[in-house]
Parts: structure tokens; sequence; C-alpha cells
């Protein structure tokens, strides 16, 4: 993924009470495939990953609001909606330990704060897991999964220590070779526990992986296929959704081609796709987008899409710009609860106010940057 992750070692990011409403400031609302207007299928700006400095995992008390727990289904267009057999409940965790939090809390007094809290630090994000090491990740896995198991609520958990992580670019490192990445998974794993958790894996490990030899790639492949099937064996409670790219991207059968290879279309190591991550597109675009390479992946009817709405209330820049590009908004609320055939959730897997690297060091917290984002 192109961003700035070298600074970047271990895990941090989330915020956010819980929201399973639709509303908000978003007035991107979610629209189907007919009426949704795909970019061409042609990269055009490179997703940042939201993976921040090193932050401890210890969780401090939170006092969560209720929320209602609807179960999750999908419809198709013009018939009653369909049950799945493994739903996640609508109650998303927010873990209480951010950048954006640890900001809010040392400025009380900030005039940009009441925004901020309200608008980007009162919503559940994702969780970034980036130290390539064995030894420590399971530890910081179940201190998140724990923490949302204690709430009732359902952890978003990004894994992103593949090897070759970004083709060398900004967000260069992860695990040092594909067996030292298998361990890595597999502790990653005996952190999950039993509960539900939703596993965004590995960002760009899949759009991107036209960077590498023909052979590395068909075992940086084989190596997500067995990433899935290790997560969903060790929590079959776990959800776990590859990698996508986004509508601006790849075409969405060549992207489903390369999806089958990482296993995206088997029962045992997949749950879906997921899009979007750290950019900018518009959710109808996704929404378009995700249900093509749904289509072109086969599998399961059951797969489903979640897509990161964190900052694309306003779209994607004409110019392509994707470091902290000006005149973007956060979009929609996280919800597991999207009322869209195929989408399982909108995620904010970016955190806004996370800087790509323009704002401020990559990762860190712009308090500008975020309250432009919640307040345009």
């Amino acid at each position: 993924m192109v961003a700035a992750a070298s600074a970047v070692v271990a895990v941090a990011t989330v915020t956010g009470a819980i929201s399973a409403l639709d509303g908000g400031r978003d007035a991107d609302a979610a629209k189907s495939a007919a009426t949704g207007s795909p970019h061409p299928d042609r990269r055009t700006a490179a997703p940042r990953p939201s993976p921040t400095v090193t932050k401890s995992l210890s969780p401090r008390p939170t006092s969560p609001s209720p929320s209602p727990s609807p179960s999750l289904s999908r419809s198709a267009a013009g018939s009653a909606p369909t049950q799945r057999s493994s739903t996640v409940s609508a109650l998303l965790y927010r873990h209480p330990d951010s950048h954006v939090l640890d900001w809010v809390r040392a400025h009380p007094a900030d005039p940009r704060t009441p925004v901020i809290a309200s608008r980007i630090a009162d919503r559940p994000a994702a969780v970034w897991l980036t130290d390539p090491s064995p030894s420590t990740i399971a530890s910081r896995v179940r201190a998140v999964t724990s923490g949302a198991a204690a709430q009732g609520r359902v952890p978003v958990l990004v894994a992103y220590a593949i090897p070759d992580r970004d083709c060398g670019g900004a967000s260069e490192g992860g695990a040092p070779d594909l067996d030292a990445y298998d361990r890595w998974i597999d502790a990653f794993a005996a952190g999950l526990g039993s509960g539900e958790v939703v596993v965004v894996l590995e960002p760009d490990s899949v759009a991107q992986a036209g960077c590498l030899s023909a052979d590395r790639r068909a075992a940086r492949l084989a190596s997500l296929a067995r990433a899935g099937r290790v997560l969903k064996a060790a929590d079959p409670k776990a959800r776990v959704y590859y990698d996508a790219g986004h509508s601006g991207w790849h075409p969405a059968g060549e992207q489903a081609a390369l999806l089958r290879q990482a296993g995206a279309a088997s029962p045992a190591s997949s749950d879906g796709i997921f899009s979007n991550v750290s950019n900018f597109r518009t959710t109808a675009d996704e929404i378009a987008y995700d249900r093509r390479v749904l289509d072109a992946l086969g599998g399961p009817a059951r797969l489903g899409a979640v897509i990161d709405t964190s900052r694309n209330g306003n779209g994607a820049p004409a110019d392509g710009a994707w470091c902290d590009p000006a005149g973007r908004r956060i979009g929609r609320a996280p919800t597991l609860s999207t009322g869209q055939a195929r989408i399982d959730a909108y995620l904010w897997v970016k955190l806004p106010g996370e800087s790509d690297g323009c704002q401020g060091a990559p990762g860190t917290f712009s308090p500008s940057y975020a309250y432009a984002l919640a307040s345009s």
C-alpha cells in the first residue's frame, strides 16, 4: 500500500462508540448498482493505510451507550431478506486507545474538540496490527478481542504484515518472508478468542500483487489463502475479508481472478472482500464495483463486501490526489446493517485525521485535518 508507514510498528487505530445507524453527516446515500456511476476501472489514486505509531493496548474503561443488535441479513433486489448462517452483531467496538482519543483528552478547551470528539472519536474504527513479530502479536490481538468481548461488541482488526508490503513504497515492511508471515498469522489467530470479529486481511496485498514476479505472486496468494483458513479455523465466528482494491483501480474481473487464487471464493477461508481502504471513492461506486467483483469471483452466495467509508463523504479528488487531499470529508457512519444486497458493512478502516504524510508525519494524528474532514 502506498503510504507512509515506515514508522509504524504496532497497533493502534480505533475510536468511536457505537453506531448502527446510517445517519450522520454523510450525504452520499447508499445507492443501488444501477444508479451508481463507477469511475473508470483504472487506478487513479493510490490508497493509504491507517496504521499508527506504537501504542499500548491496555484498555481504558469506557461507558458505551446501548444500541440495538439486529442480525446481519442480505437481500437481492426485489426479494425478501435472506438470513446469513453466521450473523454478526450490529454492535461495533471502539477500542479505547487511539491517537484521536488521546488528543481529545489532552485538549478539552480546544475549539475543535467538540466536533472531533462527536464526529470522529465517538465512532468505532479498525485496529491495525502491523508489527511482524510473532512473539507479540497474539497478546496484542487478544487485548482487543477480549476488550470487545467484555462489552459484547464486534472488533475490526486489520492484519498488515505481508512480506514486501507496499512493494517497497512508503509503507514498506512486513514479515521478512512468507514462512515468517505464516507463523505471524498463526499467532494472530491464537489471539482471536471465540467471539465475533471482523478481519480485514492485508490491504493492497492482492490489488498491488502485480509488483511481484509470477512465482512470488503465486506464493503470496497461496499464503493469503492459508491465512484465511487459519483465522477461520481458530475462531469460527471470525469473518475474514480479502483485498479488492477500489473502484478506480483494477477491472472487476481481473481483481476477481487474483482473489480466487488468494482463497477469497472459498468458504473455508473467506467471507468476501473489502474495498476503498484509505481511499475516497464514493459508497455508491464501491457498492457497484464490489458487486461486480463478487459476481466474477463466484463462490457461495453468502460472500459479501465491506467498504471503508471513513473519508469518502465527498468522493475522490478530481485530480487523483491521495495524500491528505483537501476538500474531503468523513463518510457514512460505521455499521454492520447497510440495507444493501451483498454489502455486509460500512467500516472506518482508515481513521479520519490520521495523516497520509502531508498533513503531518505518516500515521500521526492531525487535528487540523480531522477537523476539516468532520466539519466540511
